[in-house]
């Protein structure tokens, strides 16, 4: 079993950067794909980011491609998305889960096995 704590959420100004870790405890999770998923209030949880075991393949949602990078240090454990030129719609509590699968890494939040609490990034207009 592995756990998983997100850190570096916080409160910016729209345009801002923020980097979110996802440190992971338990066993390694070099065989994970990691995804990052965030649920803004009232709203369903939704796809955000995702990187496979080896880091070879990134996959983006539209909404955050060319501002977004999904990057993992399997050394440290950690999974980091970079947030650039964040907008007040990118508010949302973000979580990393992690999926035991070596092939492409996968979209729907049915298919990882463990999740983060989350963290809070909120962007001011």
């Amino acid at each position: 079993q592995v756990q998983l704590v997100e850190s570096g959420g916080g409160l910016v100004q729209a345009g801002g950067s923020l980097r979110l870790s996802c440190a992971a405890s338990g066993r390694t999770f070099s065989d994970d794909a990691v995804g990052w998923f965030r649920q803004a209030s009232g709203k369903e949880r939704e796809f955000v980011a995702a990187i496979s075991w080896s880091g070879g393949t990134t996959y983006y949602a539209t909404s955050v491609k060319g501002r977004f990078t999904i990057s993992r240090d399997n050394a440290k454990n950690t999974v980091y998305l970079q947030m650039n030129s964040l907008k007040p719609e990118d508010t949302a509590v973000y979580y990393c889960a992690a999926d035991y699968w070596l092939g492409a890494p996968r979209t729907l939040a049915q298919a990882y096995d463990y999740w983060g609490q989350g963290t809070q990034v909120t962007v001011s207009s």
